[in-house]
């Protein structure tokens, strides 16, 4: 077992990988936006303090948590977090990952379902395009180690509190997902604490302080939650009927 827990260290100490940038050597890109598509959601500015994870030479600061379609193709965010409270369906990934312009980290199980059909998923998710998987908590660690000698992208464990990671790790998790609402920072900051090299991700909370809460607490990236496509289309058409041109 301690030879799997080293294995596995040593493959986080790869996806996070330091690329070397100081404040010195970034220069200020050109911005480039077309007419119709000037019109898009951004993610907070604060995200940009994250240090990001590397997945396969792809830094990843900032994930939209959605399944929109729309949304993913209106978004600048570095990935996906395509999780939803159904059963994962093959083609629902399909379509996401086909669709995306971005990498897509696809919720294959872990609550109502598990088991065998949980490392079928992930399969069929790694086959299709997928650029990492995503289970719940529920999910026992035998089927994490099943998933991980299954598949060869990483496996993201969404964990609501500190207890019990260093097995999730010894299992197969390349990365955690802290999803532990108001606690999100605490629970952060107590993983960072004991695995100073562990790729963290973390939702953002509602508010700028919770989101800059949490970058402090050592989240390495951040999933944020976009505002829906009504509300989106609530401002458009209150312009609209007020005769004014949107955006």
């Amino acid at each position: 077992m301690g030879r799997i827990r080293r294995r596995r260290l040593e493959e986080i100490r790869r996806a996070t990988r330091e690329i070397f940038e100081t404040e010195s050597e970034q220069l200020e890109a050109p911005q480039i936006n077309g007419k119709l598509r000037g019109f898009a959601l951004r993610v907070p500015e604060q995200i940009q303090r994250c240090s990001g994870i590397v997945v396969f030479g792809r830094r990843i600061r900032s994930l939209v948590f959605t399944t929109d379609l729309a949304t993913i193709r209106n978004v600048d965010a570095d990935a996906v977090l395509a999780v939803y409270p159904f059963t994962p369906q093959q083609i629902i990934t399909e379509a996401l990952v086909h669709s995306a312009d971005i990498p897509v980290f696809a919720g294959v199980g872990g609550g109502l379902t598990q088991g065998k059909r949980v490392v079928n998923l992930a399969n069929y998710a790694e086959m299709q395009g997928a650029s990492g998987v995503v289970v719940n908590a529920p999910t026992a660690n035998e089927v994490i180690r099943e998933v991980h000698d299954t598949i060869d992208i990483p496996i993201i464990v969404t964990a609501f509190s500190a207890e019990g990671i260093a097995e999730r790790i010894e299992s197969g998790a390349a990365i955690i997902n802290v999803a532990a609402g108001a606690k999100t920072p605490e629970v952060v900051a107590e993983l960072r604490a004991q695995f100073k090299e562990l790729p963290i991700i973390a939702t953002g909370g509602p508010t700028d302080e919770s989101l800059t809460k949490t970058i402090q607490a050592g989240a390495n990236a951040i999933v944020w939650t976009p505002p829906s496509p009504g509300d989106v289309f609530k401002e458009i058409m209150t312009a609209y009927r007020n005769g004014e041109a949107h955006p």
